[in-house]
């Protein structure tokens, strides 16, 4: 069995994955806040708000030191399941993938080397006012100067992010820009809770006024997180001469119809051919979401790989096929690239996720009393 199943857009998807088997990505992870992600029972990206406040730091400083015995902010502990930072650092780690970390907007600066954009973290979307329009503009333009800049180094980029409440802020980006995205996008739940998130969003375009026909950029001040700017924008520049793979679910499902948009209002020029979202089965097949039919909406050609931790020895691990978790910090991206990088299958995979969170629990034990 084949470890990626092409979702929509097959013949897009099989000429993409010919054109990068074999070749070597380049990771980026790009970080973004927004208040959205503080809403009690709103993300299970931490148990806590307080826990989520600190959630993409803790995810860059793993990815890019590993396990270490101190870590300045260590992996929020979460309602169930594992980080599935565990699935991203284990596939660069073993197949030697370079990492870039980019600061789009957070409250606090990450404790391990990344670019600062020079951008803000979001308000709650409800607000309706995220974020001010000239920082989202801003960091489009960021975004686009990065995009150029990575592609021009790398064969192929896979774009991750880390932002929490991030599906939220997805949903609101996407019922903004026209998509009825509505009971579709995805959650760290097992449950999508969507009635929470569609009110939130409700609330933040009610109080927003949008135009009728509102701009894209519009779209991201009103009811966005600064991610979203900076990854369309690095998509769209990088698609021109490399592939991409936008690593994620519902989140990057929003992202491709940023850039579409944006394609759209500004002329941007780009290569939809180059561009395919990447996930993980336990998001495209979420009983509770509907990632396929959203994929087909905005156009996007969508797949995701069959890794599977039925078998593992691990019950944070297990506790993925039980709906929790499913997907962030590129999961779903990074265990593609490592099937067409290095030919990882089932087994492969599923050995460095347990080898790491097998250090990482024997780190974390207590030492014993003489």
């Amino acid at each position: 069995m084949s470890l990626i199943k092409i979702c929509t857009q097959r013949q897009q998807g099989q000429a993409w994955i010919e054109r990068v088997r074999g070749r070597r990505p380049s990771l980026v992870l790009t970080l973004g806040f927004t208040e959205t992600g503080l809403v009690e029972g709103i993300s299970a990206a931490g148990a806590t708000p307080r826990d989520r406040t600190f959630t993409a730091l803790a995810d860059a400083e793993f990815m890019v030191n590993g396990l270490t015995s101190a870590p300045t902010y260590p992996l929020p502990p979460l309602q169930a399941g594992a980080s599935p930072a565990l699935i991203s650092r284990a596939v660069m780690a073993g197949q030697g993938i370079p990492l870039v970390v980019i600061n789009a907007g957070l409250p606090l600066p990450p404790t391990v080397p990344s670019v600062d954009l020079g951008g803000k973290s979001a308000q709650c979307l409800s607000t309706g006012a995220a974020l001010p329009l000239e920082v989202v503009e801003h960091l489009w333009r960021q975004g686009l100067a990065q995009g150029e800049l990575l592609a021009a180094k790398s064969d192929y980029l896979l774009l991750a992010e880390c932002v929490v409440g991030g599906t939220t802020t997805a949903l609101g980006v996407l019922t903004g820009l026209g998509v009825d995205a509505a009971a579709r996008v995805n959650s760290s739940h097992p449950t999508c809770n969507h009635d929470q998130k569609q009110a939130l969003v409700a609330q933040g375009l009610a109080r927003a006024g949008l135009a009728a026909k509102p701009h894209p950029l519009a779209v991201v001040a009103a009811v966005g997180d600064p991610m979203q700017p900076v990854v369309a924008a690095m998509a769209i520049a990088a698609s021109r001469t490399r592939p991409v793979l936008l690593a994620g679910g519902t989140q990057m499902l929003a992202v491709y119809a940023l850039m579409g948009a944006m394609a759209q209002a500004e002329g941007c020029s780009w290569n939809p051919q180059n561009v395919v979202v990447g996930t993980t089965r336990w998001v495209a097949e979420d009983a509770t979401g509907d990632t396929v039919g959203l994929a087909e909406l905005t156009g996007a050609c969508l797949m995701a790989t069959q890794l599977g931790f039925a078998e593992s020895r691990f019950e944070a691990l297990r506790a993925y096929e039980r709906g929790f978790v499913k997907e962030g910090v590129g999961a779903g991206g990074c265990a593609i690239a490592a099937t067409l990088y290095q030919n990882w299958g089932q087994g492969e995979l599923l050995a460095a996720v347990e080898a790491l969170l097998e250090q990482k629990s024997q780190l974390e034990q207590p030492p014993r009393r003489p």
